[in-house]
């Protein structure tokens, strides 16, 4: 995708810094970055994935992140791989975790550990139709970390970003339980 990007939360921008939402309020995010924008083949191939459960695609899909976890600076720091989880109850429904099915074989070819170590303590309401403000709310206190990760860095991995408001709030959660820094990188982002 086209930079610059907005330090926080990876929005493109016209030139380098931070947008305005995340100047007011930044995410705990070090960087973030996606593969490309929610349309097109992108679009119909992450919804073939989440909504009609396609997880054979998941190993092709997960290779359009390498790009973006080198950029972010992922490989690099020999970043933990984290997916970002559902609740018990919505993987349950679904069956699976979208984004477990990417950062699993992310992991595997960038040479890193992937381990499931975010929980999502709490359901949450879709984020669809809501605003940042309301996105960032509904998110708050939804993870936590289930082990500590003083001192390492974090790669979350997930289907798609609106706001970063569901990373900020995984990344909050790392750093509560001691990461030096928080990427994430996702296949597609609201354009």
């Amino acid at each position: 995708m086209p930079g610059p990007w907005c330090a926080s939360c990876g929005t493109t921008l016209v030139r380098a810094g931070l947008c305005a939402e995340c100047a007011r309020e930044p995410l705990a995010l070090t960087a973030v970055r996606s593969a490309g924008l929610l349309q097109g083949p992108l679009r119909r191939a992450v919804h073939r994935l989440k909504y009609a459960g396609r997880v054979t695609a998941a190993g092709a899909l997960a290779d359009l992140l390498h790009e973006p976890a080198a950029q972010v600076g992922a490989v690099a720091t020999r970043a933990v791989v984290v997916p970002v989880p559902l609740h018990a109850e919505r993987e349950r429904e679904r069956g699976f975790n979208q984004a477990q099915v990417l950062a699993a074989p992310l992991a595997e070819a960038l040479g890193l550990e992937l381990r499931r170590t975010v929980l999502r303590v709490r359901p949450t309401p879709s984020q669809v139709g809501l605003s940042r403000q309301q996105r960032r709310v509904n998110v708050r206190g939804a993870f936590a970390a289930a082990e500590r990760l003083t001192g390492q860095a974090v790669l979350l991995v997930d289907d798609v970003t609106t706001t970063g408001s569901t990373l900020g709030s995984a990344a909050a959660a790392c750093r509560e339980a001691g990461a030096a820094a928080v990427y994430g990188v996702t296949l597609a982002r609201e354009a």
